[in-house]
């Protein structure tokens, strides 16, 4: 989606690995059509100053006080907690999920910051192991 595409404001970036942020920004698109209140950040071919540098300029365009990333000591994680130490009422959460970020899209007429609260509860409580075999069976 280009800049002149967008229709609603960007409410959170999300960074990672590879394509790993465009990927589960188009799953909530494909699932709740509110894709566009997220901006992707690839941290392919960057060294961490240069991660740093996008994501202050995403924050800076976007007017977003949420980043999302893939992994917790990820470049992405370490160029955000480099980063927020300096811009006070960012929130960085890591390790995200699908289900974390339907329910933060779904909560779009709640302050991000607040939103994140409830979107973290559902991510975690989304994570289930089954069929896992018996031990001495």
């Amino acid at each position: 989606m280009t800049d002149t595409q967008r229709t609603v404001p960007v409410r959170g970036v999300v960074a990672g690995h590879g394509t790993f942020a465009s990927g589960i920004i188009s799953a909530v698109d494909q699932i709740t059509g509110r894709g566009g209140q997220f901006l992707a950040i690839s941290n392919t071919g960057l060294c961490l100053d240069d991660i740093q540098g996008a994501l202050a300029r995403a924050l800076d365009e976007t007017g977003a006080r949420v980043i999302f990333t893939d992994l917790p000591a990820g470049s992405c994680t370490m160029a955000v907690r480099r980063m927020i130490r300096e811009r006070p009422g960012v929130l960085l959460v890591t390790g995200i999920n699908l289900s974390l970020l339907l329910d933060f899209a779904m909560q779009d007429e709640a302050d991000p910051l607040q939103a994140v609260q409830g979107a973290l509860d559902r991510g975690r409580a989304s994570m289930t192991a089954h069929g896992v075999p018996v031990h001495g069976a």
